[in-house]
């Protein structure tokens, strides 16, 4: 048998002449094991709003997306898309071309929007915004002169617009050329097919359309933005950076779904860890009773102390004796906090306890377990257990048997 185990647990858990210390030990116990629990919840809930969010927003953003860093745009070359799509990684490519354009409703109020042009064959974001939305074919194509438009909710109902509704998009290059040459301006104009909605997460209004009259609207005939790539694993999408970062070279610019929405993204973790060392702060004030209870214990064990150096334990098993009480407190507290934070986890996820007050994308709180998340509290909690015990460990330690006896 260990004789410090063996006497940390008879101090901490036998009967006591003084019943504040059992108190302060109980509450010790129910401080970690709330602090525990719900420092667990709290990750887990951060995890699941960071999931749904990285799924809504991979329907409107590619895994990886490349294009010309000292260029606006370059030629559409089958060799480049090939050699991308040699990569095992990659699943599937996508030339878009992107820029800016003023629409022009028929009521004649304008806006500067982010005109898309997409191969509608092999376009890997429209399929799955079509799949999610109710509103409209998001078929592209040219129907009595004119191609279609993608148009997101908040456009179509500032400006009162309907399906098959026409509308103008002047390009800037169309608008400089009418200014320095003196002649009216190249309009293009295309029916309203579709809506898709982006729930407000971000302020910005994309108008989808074909590739080729993106290219007739920005006069870059063979030319395109960049290219989507779909990755067969999303997580991976860091290191498929770093190796085609190796074969393209620096001509390119190679950017994640993590880079593409970065600043978001940032907030949400900032938001996550901001969050725990807050509640840590928490279990660090419930940890402190650690130090009152233990301090009591030696205080009233102070002869006991005394009697044990005196038949010759080492003062550094004495300090032994009292971290281990706060060891076993630091155990079952986050054993018991682990095992709550764990079970309403899982009991949100499963039968949604918790509902969402307003209309979002889902109706309750979403959560996901990282277990290196819950390695983490546990860790930071046992740490704190330990640093706790340190205090009455050294004073234990620094009994003299003749001042126990005298005292006592």
């Amino acid at each position: 048998m260990n004789i410090i185990q063996f006497i940390s647990r008879r101090y901490l858990f036998s009967k006591k002449y003084i019943s504040l210390i059992s108190v302060l030990t109980s509450i010790s116990i129910a401080g970690i094991t709330i602090g525990t629990a719900l420092l667990i919840v709290i990750l887990s809930v951060f995890n699941g709003f960071f999931d749904v969010i990285r799924g809504y927003l991979l329907t409107f953003d590619p895994d990886i997306r490349i294009e010309m860093t000292h260029s606006a745009a370059f030629i559409n070359e089958p060799e480049l898309k090939q050699q991308l799509l040699n990569h095992p990684e990659v699943l599937n490519v996508s030339p878009f071309i992107q820029a800016k354009a003023m629409i022009v409703t028929q009521g004649g109020k304008n806006e500067v929007v982010t005109v898309r042009g997409v191969d509608r064959e092999t376009d890997l974001l429209l399929p799955d915004m079509e799949r999610i939305s109710e509103n409209g074919d998001y078929d592209l194509s040219v129907r009595n002169n004119r191609p279609g438009v993608i148009l997101s909710e908040n456009l179509i109902n500032r400006y009162r617009l309907n399906q098959g509704d026409e509308i103008a998009i002047l390009s800037p290059t169309g608008m400089r050329r009418a200014l320095t040459q003196f002649s009216a301006p190249r309009v293009s104009r295309f029916d309203v097919r579709g809506t898709y909605n982006m729930h407000q997460i971000i302020d910005t209004d994309v108008a989808y359309v074909d590739m080729v009259a993106a290219q007739r609207l920005f006069n870059m005939r063979n030319e395109i933005t960049g290219f989507d790539l779909n990755l067969i694993d999303t997580d991976r999408a860091e290191s498929v950076k770093s190796e085609l970062a190796q074969i393209l070279g620096d001509d390119y610019t190679i950017l994640t779904w993590y880079d593409l929405q970065k600043p978001l993204y940032d907030v949400m973790y900032l938001e996550k860890w901001g969050s725990y060392f807050i509640l840590m702060i928490i279990v660090f004030v419930a940890i402190l009773n650690i130090v009152g209870s233990l301090t009591m214990i030696v205080i009233q064990k102070k002869r006991d102390i005394g009697v044990l150096i005196a038949m010759g334990m080492t003062p550094k098993k004495i300090r032994q004796i009292f971290q281990s009480q706060g060891l076993q407190i630091g155990l079952i507290g986050c054993g018991l906090g682990g095992l709550i934070g764990i079970g309403i986890t899982l009991a949100q996820r499963e039968y949604s306890l918790v509902k969402l007050s307003s209309s979002f994308i889902i109706d309750a709180y979403p959560v996901m377990i990282h277990f290196s998340d819950v390695a983490i509290v546990l860790a930071g909690t046992m740490a704190l257990c330990l640093l706790a015990s340190w205090y009455p460990a050294l004073r234990a330690s620094g009994i003299q048997p003749a001042d126990a006896v005298r005292d006592e």
